[in-house]
């Protein structure tokens, strides 16, 4: 006989046999450790495992037991979650034949009802009218759609008493999720932050908030006292920029919430951008969703298509925006300094492919550095470089012919009565851009600029307030990866310039959308500039955005996040997962 516990400290399933015989249990403990995730023996008759993983595996697992018609039992708790699992599994199946509960009428005339004060558009009505039929979902909206919106109306229809509510969400959100709460449920209590430490949290708690955010980085630390508290009470669980979670059970971050993916009674997640570099990123987004149901990278997007809805950029009839790249040639100086470097990297990387393919992501640096080369050679002076000489050369030139140029071009743009937003990776290069153009009002806005008040200088928010309301700020240089959500510039800026870019794509894409967005009018004209240099890693890092995109506008059936950029120079060929790295390894052989 098998028993099934669920042990709620660990958030986990324990399968336990009491047959000396061992009829089944070794194929059992093989099936778990080849198909499971974190999967131990604290004994030769118990198995443990999360018990999101357990789910994704009971369909083996039963079909096992019923080949050796082994008997099981379960606890109390456990048939519970059985029972909810299977009940959300029965409901995806239906989605997937195309059932829907509710008319769009009916959805109006319910959210009139309990109070929801914000009217939908079209779009966001049809969104959530078909996410209300689903136990969980996905809105993969663009950026200015009003996913915010769709999920408080989401959260509004299908609450119930005493029903609770955890956002997860980047903490440059959170003031987002607050003000459209006020606009939309105004009775609603207001939402809690969860932050500081565990003894914080958990006196937090104590309060029992009905509606609490925290942010991805937090979760994990407190994993603990959150859980405690939202088992004890039915909630709703929803995940702000869900690709956060990519990496899975692998990744801190997706470790925390899957582990918590089977008690929410009501599941989003939420995301303009769902797979920035792979089919495969959606795959623990959906394991979130719907942990009963196995999926792979090959799969995934079949599973997910009859549960996500999506507003286009078409469809809110924005202007679509002009890419253009313009080349920058790199000084003699700094290409001698390049292309020694990469012959190093090209030496190390075809080591590693001889020798141990596994060890090729040690190979993102090499990229990095080339990209620091190729941008912005000053950034490795205070690094251990072992060509110093090579680089004191290049360092007597100044400044780099990137940097110059988009000093130059920034300058030429606000002489126009322009504002410009300039875009790069390195924290270095941002500061060193904004002092270079301190005459125009530059500042700037990376991972060390805290959140705060927009009455505190140096804050974040007041840098946004101001480069929006003072006409002498001209200029913010800012890093995607800090900046890259969370931000509306739309209003005052339509002019966005990349010193460089990583592999990133959806630090790319959400950068281009903090300067087009809804709200434009049909006849303002976005432009988005891309500074490169021949023959260099920017040709990479091209290639692999544009093979992102395409991927993720194939999947989500959306045209409108294509990008055919225009070509200053039309001799120049218009042309890190492994696949970045073995791109970047072509480029390392010239290829």
């Amino acid at each position: 006989m098998l028993h099934i516990e669920y042990l709620a400290d660990k958030h986990s399933a324990r399968i336990i046999t009491d047959d000396e015989q061992y009829i089944g249990w070794h194929e059992l403990c093989r099936l778990c450790k080849e198909n499971g995730e974190d999967v131990s023996f604290d004994t030769t008759k118990t198995i443990n495992m999360p018990w999101w993983s357990f789910l994704s595996t009971r369909p083996l697992i039963n079909r096992l037991i019923r080949k050796h018609k082994i008997k099981l039992t379960a606890d109390e708790e456990a048939t519970r979650l059985l029972k909810l699992s299977l009940s959300r599994e029965n409901r995806y199946r239906q989605a997937g034949e195309g059932h829907q509960e509710y008319s769009e009428d009916e959805i109006k005339i319910l959210l009139a009802e309990k109070g929801f004060q914000r009217t939908l558009t079209p779009q966001q009505l049809r969104n959530v009218t078909r996410l209300t039929s689903l136990p969980a979902g996905a809105t993969f909206s663009v950026p200015g759609a009003g996913k915010t919106t769709e999920a408080l109306a989401l959260y509004c229809l299908k609450k119930v008493e005493n029903t609770r509510l955890l956002i997860v969400s980047p903490k440059n959100a959170f003031a987002a999720w607050e003000e459209t709460l006020s606009i939309c449920m105004p009775d609603s209590p207001n939402v809690v932050r969860l932050r500081g430490g565990s003894r914080n949290v958990a006196q937090l708690l104590q309060d029992k908030p009905e509606i609490m955010v925290i942010t991805y980085q937090q979760l994990p630390n407190v994993l603990t006292e959150v859980g405690s508290y939202l088992s004890t009470v039915p909630f709703f669980m929803f995940l702000d920029e869900s690709h956060r979670i990519k990496r899975g059970n692998s990744g801190v971050y997706g470790r925390a919430v899957l582990s918590l993916a089977h008690l929410p009674e009501q599941k989003l997640i939420m995301s303009g951008t769902p797979l920035p570099n792979s089919t495969e990123d959606l795959v623990s987004q959906f394991n979130f969703l719907y942990p009963e149901v196995k999926v792979d990278k090959d799969s995934v997007v079949g599973h997910i298509r009859p549960i996500y809805v999506r507003t286009t950029k078409n469809e809110l009839g924005l202007p679509i925006p002009r890419y253009f790249f313009t080349t920058v040639q790199m000084s003699p100086a700094q290409r001698r300094l390049y292309n020694l470097m990469r012959d190093e990297e090209l030496r190390q990387a075809e080591i590693i492919l001889a020798r141990d393919r596994n060890k090729l992501r040690t190979m993102g640096k090499s990229a990095l550095r080339l990209l620091q080369v190729a941008s912005n050679p000053s950034l490795l002076a205070d690094s251990d470089f072992q060509h110093h000489e090579l680089l004191k050369d290049v360092l007597m030139e100044g400044d780099s012919p990137k940097i110059n140029y988009v000093c130059t071009r920034t300058r030429q743009l606000a002489s126009e009565g322009k504002k410009v937003i300039i875009w790069s990776t390195f924290v270095e290069s941002i500061e060193q851009i904004s002092n270079r153009l301190s005459d125009l009002g530059a500042d700037f806005i990376h991972g060390g600029v805290d959140s705060g008040s927009e009455d505190e200088s140096d804050t974040r928010e007041a840098k946004i307030k101001r480069f929006h309301d003072d006409p002498n700020c001209f200029v913010l240089v800012a890093n995607p990866a800090a900046a890259g959500e969370g931000i509306s510039l739309h209003t005052v800026c339509h002019y966005a310039i990349y010193l460089d870019r990583s592999y990133n794509a959806a630090h790319f894409l959400q950068s281009v959308d903090r300067i087009h967005r809804l709200g434009l009018s049909s006849d303002q004209e976005t432009i988005v500039e891309m500074v490169v240099s021949p023959d260099s890693v920017d040709d990479s890092v091209d290639r692999r955005l544009t093979n992102k995109i395409h991927v993720m506008s194939d999947v989500l059936n959306d045209d409108s996040i294509m990008i055919e950029p225009e070509y200053s120079d039309e001799e120049i060929d218009n042309g890190l997962n492994e696949d970045d790295i073995l791109d970047f390894i072509n480029h390392l052989r010239g290829q």
